[in-house]
């Protein structure tokens, strides 16, 4: 027999026992639905995560206090700020705003919330990112050289203290003293920096007033200082001239570890990326086990079949049909469960990464790439598995087939 009639004679022998095909198939099925699903589920997250940190800018570095080296002190301070923001120390860097943060109450009128206060220069919120504001302004430099007891709050806060009042030109009292309301933020929904539970001042104003912490030489400390790269292309140049202008701002000797530690938002998308591949492959992984079950099943229904089909492998051989006759159709048909199991299989995987995507609100990525490794995957299932029965029954010999009853 030529392919093309080996073919056909494989499938309608499916075809005869449409049931038990159905059924050899599931395991298939499900085994690529799983991976078609679980990889395009661990996909839409991944992008939608990346693009939520790429929306605050890939040039984006933040510098924090190395407490395991800084004696218990804070770092960071504010002549380190004007240090960075000196060209000539660090040309690669662009902008330079900061921040001091701490937890406390905001009262208004009886009502409070417990929100996270946050002091910041007065182009904090233009360097981050943050949003925009759904009613007032911002703070101004002016608010920051004169300590000015203004605040700006974010959506969360502006519900929990003013659910039916306009929150602009409101006061609010923090550690029992007056700031007027200045600006109200949009809701965020962002996982990364959610500004929502948040309330800002001039970081003139939290130093000296609600977090007067100093470094160990006694200025004004800083929790965090974040800096915008000129381009994406000079962020490690950045980093560097960073690390000089900082070390020699404290004092660092030569061999002595840094009191500080630097992270951009490339190397926070470059670590997030690794984990989330891993993760991804490990279920895409796990979800191939059902696949090798389903090849597990293919084979014992392919011995079931041979050794049904013994008398007609017999005939066969009888007239003349050579050994690797027999074996074509019988690996064909092992390979066309798979291959018709893996098409269904990418069809309900799809369908379930839209319902799931629905669910969990994120957008599932059906990639080109998993849907060939689950077909290819499940043809070598099918392909792998039928050799053994396959093999079988190319071996029976006619005339003891013939006699099979």
């Amino acid at each position: 027999m030529n392919f093309t009639e080996s073919f056909f004679t494989a499938l309608d022998s499916l075809l005869a026992n449409k049931l038990r095909a159905v059924l050899t198939m599931l395991g298939v099925i499900i085994g690529v639905a799983a991976v078609i699903a679980l990889m395009s589920i661990g996909n839409g997250v991944t992008a939608d995560i990346t693009g939520e940190i790429t929306s605050f800018g890939t040039n984006l570095i933040t510098i924090t206090t190395d407490s395991d080296n800084s004696g218990g002190y804070p770092a960071l301070s504010n002549a380190d700020m004007d240090a960075l923001a000196n060209p000539l120390n660090a040309p690669a860097v662009v902008a330079v705003s900061g921040a001091i943060n701490g937890g406390m109450e905001i009262v208004y009128k009886g009502r409070s919330a417990n929100s996270t206060v946050s002091g910041i220069t007065a182009n904090y919120m233009d360097v981050n990112n943050l949003g925009e504001f759904q009613a007032g302004d911002g703070l101004n430099q002016n608010d920051v050289d004169t300590r000015a007891r203004v605040v700006v709050i974010g959506d969360g806060v502006a519900t929990d203290l003013f659910p039916e009042e306009y929150a602009v030109g409101k006061s609010v009292k923090i550690n029992g003293a007056n700031y007027e309301v200045v600006g109200v933020l949009e809701e965020s929904g962002s996982a990364f920096a959610n500004t929502d539970n948040t309330v800002y001042v001039p970081i003139s104003t939290a130093q000296s007033r609600l977090f007067p912490t100093r470094t160990r030489t006694g200025e004004y400390a800083v929790s965090a200082i974040t800096v915008q790269a000129v381009s994406e292309e000079l962020t490690d140049t950045a980093v560097e001239q960073i690390t000089e202008t900082l070390r020699d701002q404290h004092g660092i000797a030569y061999a002595a570890d840094d009191d500080f530690t630097i992270f951009s938002q490339t190397d926070l998308l470059d670590t997030f990326s690794t984990v989330t591949a891993t993760l991804t492959a490990f279920l895409g992984a796990i979800a191939g086990i059902s696949l090798l079950v389903g090849g597990i099943g293919i084979m014992n229904i392919m011995l079931v079949s041979v050794t049904e089909r013994t008398r007609e492998i017999g005939i066969r051989k009888a007239i003349g049909a050579l050994k690797r006759d027999i074996m074509v159709q019988f690996l064909l048909e092992s390979v066309l469960l798979s291959i018709i199991g893996g098409t269904i299989g990418i069809f309900l995987g799809w369908l379930i990464a839209q319902a799931a995507g629905q669910a969990l609100e994120v957008t599932t990525v059906v990639a080109l790439n998993n849907v060939l490794l689950a077909t290819g995957f499940a043809t070598a299932v099918g392909l792998i598995f039928g050799i053994y029965p396959a093999w079988r029954a190319a071996s029976l010999r006619p005339i003891e087939a013939l006699r099979y009853e």
